[in-house]
């Protein structure tokens, strides 16, 4: 039997087909009135029935339920096996490109020696880590690409702990729903649980080979090359598990929650 998604009336097929067309665009192109108008499908017409485009309120209200809808869609087409591609260290882009919402000179610069990791929600321990703790945790690296939702990509190599280890070691709820991140320059983000079990989702210490840099996120970062470069977070100081939604930093803005590549 075919997999009906509730209240749409559309089979697995037919979801599939318009799923692509709702998240090509929107990664395609970053504006948030692009995406309604060009990627908007499955419904929209019906649901912007008597609604005038050249309202916002109309078209901001239409635009969050598509883009609610998006979010379930990737969720529900995320497949947690599936490995992002990797390369070898003669494709690495050098220099790797630095990207924030702030110059580089104003990259946040956190002390190593009173630096603590903080874990709340629902995990069994809360207790704060320090990096050493950290790095005496089995390691791993890979080299992936960094997908920018401005259209540009880059090919880094990332070391660090599996994020899934070092949720399991703190005792985290994996049937909760949401990991969230609080960071030092003031940014934030949260992400599917699915996707922070995900086997090359990184708590990434260094970067092609060397500890870190203050650019590229010191004194971590969490890498997914499954998801867009926006929701991956540096300069992490504080991670949550929570079954309460809690946004990000671009998210609140507009940008698509989910953000899958």
């Amino acid at each position: 039997m075919k997999k009906r998604i509730e209240s749409s009336g559309l089979d697995e097929s037919s979801i599939l087909t318009d799923a692509r067309k709702i998240i090509a665009p929107q990664i395609e192109d970053r504006s948030r009135r692009n995406f309604l108008m060009r990627g908007l499908t499955l419904g929209g017409v019906a649901m912007l029935s008597g609604c005038n485009l050249t309202d916002n309120d109309s078209v901001e209200t239409a635009l969050s339920s598509m883009s609610r809808f998006n979010d379930r869609v990737q969720g529900w087409l995320f497949n947690p096996n599936a490995m992002a591609p990797t390369y070898p260290v003669s494709m690495i882009t050098r220099p790797f490109p630095f990207n924030a919402f702030y110059g580089i000179d104003e990259a946040p610069t956190v002390e190593e020696e009173g630096y603590r990791l903080e874990v709340t929600g629902l995990v069994a321990d809360k207790r704060n880590w320090r990096l050493e703790e950290l790095r005496a945790m089995a390691q791993t690296e890979q080299i992936t690409r960094h997908i920018c939702v401005e259209g540009w990509s880059a090919i880094g190599r990332w070391g660090g702990v599996r994020f899934s280890d070092f949720l399991k070691r703190i005792g985290a709820d994996t049937d909760a729903r949401y990991v969230g991140f609080k960071c030092a320059d003031d940014y934030y983000t949260s992400i599917d649980m699915a996707t922070a079990l995900h086997a090359q989702t990184l708590l990434a210490l260094t970067y092609d080979g060397a500890v870190l840099p203050r650019e590229y996120g010191f004194p971590m970062k969490l890498r997914m090359p499954t998801k867009l470069g926006y929701k991956n977070p540096k300069h992490i100081q504080a991670i949550f598990v929570s079954n309460t939604y809690s946004g990000g930093y671009w998210e609140d803005q507009g940008y698509n929650w989910f953000g899958g590549s």
